[in-house]
């Protein structure tokens, strides 16, 4: 199987966010993609950059992050060049990264080919992946905003999702009709019997000149300011005007900004992604996917912790992910997610397991910013 991945291609990884869907096992000072939810001693940062470097070295490969994650990241990847750790001061949403790397890039290269993948996906074919990042920069080199779009296996209320013009096939680039939203389950449902319906992943290819003329275009708010950012970087100003400038960029998603106007003028194309990829962004998840059986109707993942036990007695769909170090025991429960940190627990109805974040947001809103 041959993908036609150019020599040059570039790729970035945004790593940002604290996984609020996580809390609190994941936190702002050490964000899910630095822990280690591959199944290996290797994190979802580090899964990425073992899936990514066959593609571009590590001299082509461009993370960005925060200050709070920056010296994680460089402890993590020690192969990657320090000046291509990409730091916000804070985050202003993925328009922002993802543009500052594209603007990045086409400074060093003027039209090369970027891919953007997120730090905390999981993949399990890496073979299929790389030819369907090889069939996407086909469509890049066409001049197709690209994005890689995931074969349902379910329906989803908890991804977006791509609209394609007709059903999806293996490799075939066809045009995105619309970005839809988040839908109910008995839209989900239609969506993925209808076969014309993919999870939208956040996977882009574009080159980088064709995606910052997009942007220019539409958001001429976020590209004048990253524009300059990115003129000064790799300079001696680069930190005076990354402070003065980044205040400035409109907080924005990449898809709200580019992805969904541009598809309304048939812009943004699409190739079928099927080669085992998991969102690690819930404790179902992680459990479906990592945990083992702990007992009658409970499954337990650790997370590395030593010397975490989880024991489940008498209960049904009962997730438990003892991270605190010691033994987390259940009794004649069910439907419930329990998570043990050294500081913190949290006890959840597994219905209500997307909506964990909005404890975050309660915690802050208090004060209690130990806790995030």
């Amino acid at each position: 199987m041959t993908s036609n991945v150019p020599e040059d291609l570039y790729v970035v990884v945004p790593a940002g966010g604290s996984g609020t869907r996580l809390w609190p096992l994941s936190r702002a000072g050490n964000p899910k993609f630095l822990h280690a939810l591959t199944g290996t001693e290797r994190s979802l940062l580090q899964a990425t950059f073992d899936r990514l470097t066959p593609l571009a070295p590590p001299e082509r490969l461009l993370v960005v992050t925060g200050t709070a994650h920056a010296a994680g990241v460089a402890r993590q990847l020690p192969e990657l060049p320090d000046r291509n750790i990409l730091v916000e001061p804070f985050a202003r949403d993925s328009c922002a990264a993802i543009a500052l790397a594209a603007a990045v890039i086409h400074r060093r290269s003027p039209g090369a080919v970027m891919a953007s993948f997120a730090a905390d996906h999981l993949i399990t074919d890496q073979v299929e992946f790389a030819y369907t990042v090889g069939r996407a920069v086909d469509g890049a080199l066409a001049g197709n905003l690209m994005t890689i779009g995931i074969t349902p296996t379910r329906p989803e209320t908890g991804y977006g999702y791509l609209q394609c013009s007709e059903p999806a096939r293996r490799a075939e680039i066809q045009p995105v009709r619309e970005f839809k939203e988040k839908p109910t389950l008995e839209v989900a449902t239609r969506y993925v019997e209808s076969g014309s319906y993919l999870w939208n992943a956040s996977m882009f290819v574009w080159r980088v000149d064709v995606f910052l003329a997009e942007l220019a275009a539409r958001r001429p708010d976020v590209a004048e300011p990253i524009g300059r950012i990115a003129d000064a970087w790799d300079t001696d100003a680069q930190e005076d005007v990354l402070a003065e400038l980044w205040p400035t960029v409109p907080k924005v998603a990449v898809e709200y900004a580019v992805m969904e106007p541009a598809a309304a003028e048939g812009k943004v194309a699409t190739v079928p992604g099927d080669f085992g990829w998991s969102d690690i962004g819930d404790f179902e998840t992680v459990v479906r996917l990592l945990g083992t059986d702990v007992g009658e109707g409970g499954r337990s993942f650790a997370g590395g912790v030593p010397d975490s036990r989880a024991v489940v007695v008498d209960g049904s769909d009962v997730i438990v992910v003892p991270a605190g170090g010691r033994l987390v025991a259940t009794l004649g429960v069910r439907d419930l997610i329990v998570v043990d940190t050294s500081d913190a627990v949290l006890v959840c109805d597994r219905d209500r397991a997307q909506d964990i974040k909005k404890l975050t947001e309660i915690l802050r809103d208090r004060g209690e910013a130990e806790y995030l």
